[in-house]
């Protein structure tokens, strides 16, 4: 693990202190949402405490300092994202809401009848309804890159369906099941070439490798503070300017108007014209303390420590008696996703939750990735910043109490 202190680091989450069923915490679950440091917590409290007022229209104290640190921590999206202007970056509830707001607000005038949206077979649910909703409003198909047997796009297969009738390709930079990390700044290019745009779901990239937009390419990526140990309900889109300059507003009402009268109504500029009514400010004060945490720690330190437990752990768990590891594609972020023969993984993962470990059963909003590899549900461990070698202990001792309970 080098010189990466996850054990010092972990004393930076209080929620981590707590002992399940009288048992260590071992938080195994990260792919679904990031426990929060104290330096979010507090800057949370401070804002309410401190700083609590509307924002960007009131000329009072309070009201600037509340516009000041919502701005500032739209500065600190930009710079994580490595963004070429900060009014690229829109603040909503997370990437679902963003990925919502392209299809609604770009998708509706760019995409007709007959066009074409490419997605994968690895996409979280996210990522593929709101398509298929526009899809079936304005008279576009859905086409399918497939993935292969090890969990990875087969990025021949995609670049076969993209030609003159396709519009978009929505891919996710990281599966949220199987953890593969997707190549995309070579789709983006095969994209561009037959001149569609591209979005990029990047909820489970961002806490675990650094991400640059200018260097992948794309035309809108899209985040959510809670899995990069941010607060809950609160994320951002990342747009080209211009491309955000010709969008329609996704919802209207305060904040998001220049002037309004009952004939006609002009819209803000960007991003504002995106931010219809009283934002989750507090939410963003979180958001930008999440990011500074994460810049101060490294995200190549952060990446190089998660690529060693998830190496350690795939190698233990492979090696016991009936489980099968879903997804061994040779790019691969933190999470293990595994099925145990015999095991229904919703029990799985009850036992371990008796000896302390959590970990995600199910589908992961990923259907067409379980119907894929044949499976109704895997048991999923995905990694933090703050897990250790000892975590990986107990998943693969709890792993053996799931075998002696239900296999004998």
């Amino acid at each position: 693990m080098g010189a990466f202190d996850a054990a010092a680091h972990r004393r930076d989450f209080p929620i981590l202190e707590q002992r399940p069923h009288g048992k260590p915490l071992v938080y195994l679950d990260n792919a679904a949402t990031t426990q929060k440091p104290t330096a979010v917590i507090d800057e949370i409290a401070r804002y309410y405490r401190e700083d609590n007022a509307n924002i960007h229209r009131g000329v009072h104290w309070l009201s600037q300092r509340a516009t000041e640190g919502y701005e500032r921590a739209r500065g600190d999206v930009a710079r994580f994202l490595h963004a070429s202007d900060e009014r690229e970056i829109v603040f909503l509830r997370g990437t679902t809401e963003a990925v919502n707001l392209v299809a609604h607000g770009w998708g509706r005038g760019a995409i007709g009848a007959g066009d074409a949206i490419v997605l994968s077979e690895l996409e979280h649910h996210s990522n593929i309804v709101p398509w298929q909703m526009l899809a079936e409003e304005v008279g576009a198909t859905i086409r399918v890159a497939p993935i292969d047997d090890t969990g990875a796009i087969d990025v021949a297969a995609l670049e076969a369906l993209l030609d003159e009738r396709t519009k978009l390709v929505a891919v996710s930079h990281v599966s949220n099941a199987l953890g593969t990390i997707n190549p995309v700044a070579a789709i983006t290019e095969a994209a561009h070439r037959v001149g569609a745009k591209v979005l990029v779901d990047g909820a489970q990239a961002c806490a675990h490798e650094p991400v640059d937009v200018q260097a992948l390419g794309c035309d809108f990526y899209a985040i959510s503070a809670h899995k990069m140990y941010g607060p809950t309900g609160i994320g951002a889109l990342w747009g080209r300017l211009a491309l955000l300059e010709s969008m329609a507003p996704f919802q209207g009402g305060g904040e998001m108007i220049a002037r309004v009268t009952f004939e006609k109504t002009t819209y803000n500029e960007v991003p504002h014209k995106f931010e219809a009514g009283t934002p989750d400010i507090a939410g963003v004060f979180g958001f930008g303390a999440a990011i500074r945490y994460l810049d101060a720690i490294g995200l190549e330190a952060i990446a190089a420590h998660e690529h060693a437990l998830l190496v350690d752990a795939t190698e233990r768990v492979s090696a016991i008696d009936g489980i099968t590891v879903i997804g061994t594609a040779a790019a691969k972020a933190g999470i293990l996703s595994f099925t145990i023969d015999g095991v229904h993984p919703h029990d799985a993962g009850t036992i371990l939750d008796l000896e302390g470990v959590a970990v995600r059963t199910g589908h992961h909003c990923a259907q067409p990735v379980m119907d894929h590899f044949g499976v109704p549900a895997t048991v999923r461990a995905s990694f933090g910043l703050y897990n250790t070698k000892e975590d990986v202990d107990a998943l693969v001792t709890g792993l053996a109490r799931v075998r002696e309970t239900f296999v004998g």
